[in-house]
């Protein structure tokens, strides 16, 4: 089976505490520098950076890559091989299925869900038979950029690209990409408005197609332009 391409994306870089066998080794010798909860199932071949932290009854596992100061909240699992950037929070219970990428600075709230498969079957057509739950030519790739934030019981779809600082409303329904700094809600989400990087919403109740041109100011004093819904920023803080 062919392994997955991942994106081009720059996410846990310089990264090095790393497992290679959990056996019976004492975690906290593995991960000196992680705040781990003894109640934490940590698999073979897992890398976590420096300054995180993994609450109760997290299960991470193999091949999976977290990043600097994230914090994973209790309840929560991560598949195998998926990869997450540096200073990212994952709130509780929150299910984040293999073939997922999340970038810097992304905040997921509670009882979130993502998916990898649009029709997703438990056997082979005659029944007889479990299909494989490894990765496969039905496995879709979900990719959220930077900044963004996830509402809490939110259901995140498949071969999507959620946008740098993109906000999703609590109980969205993700069917579609989301572009840069849009603000998203209902099921199906679509948007209502734009987000500034700081969070405070710089437009509500739009309706994209019909904007030409348009300068919006945050009062946090950053500013963007918005042509036909695509969000540029005018002033990026370095």
């Amino acid at each position: 089976m062919a392994r997955l391409q991942e994106p081009a994306l720059s996410v846990v870089e310089g990264c090095h505490q790393h497992v290679e066998h959990l056996g019976d080794l004492n975690l906290s010798e593995k991960f000196p520098n992680v705040r781990l909860h003894p109640t934490a199932i940590i698999e073979d071949d897992v890398t976590i950076g420096p300054g995180s932290s993994v609450w109760d009854s997290v299960h991470i596992r193999h091949g999976a890559q977290i990043g600097e100061q994230c914090i994973i909240g209790e309840k929560s699992y991560i598949a195998y091989d998926v990869r997450i950037g540096h200073r990212v929070k994952i709130n509780a219970m929150v299910y984040i299925c293999a073939a997922v990428t999340i970038e810097d600075g992304v905040m997921i709230s509670a009882g979130t869900t993502f998916t990898n498969d649009r029709f997703p079957r438990a056997t082979t057509p005659d029944v007889k038979h479990l299909r494989s739950s490894d990765p496969d030519e039905h496995t879709l790739t979900t990719v959220v950029r930077e900044g963004a934030t996830i509402g809490a019981q939110c259901t995140i779809g498949n071969d999507l690209t959620i946008g740098r600082f993109a906000m999703i409303g609590m109980g969205s329904l993700v069917t579609k990409s989301i572009p840069d700094f849009h603000l998203v809600i209902g099921a199906p989400a679509r948007t209502i408005g734009y987000v500034c990087r700081c969070g405070e919403p710089i437009a509500k109740s739009v309706d994209v197609t019909s904007i030409a041109a348009q300068k919006l100011n945050c009062k946090c004093g950053l500013t963007y332009s918005v042509t036909q819904g695509v969000v540029t920023e005018l002033n990026p803080p370095s």
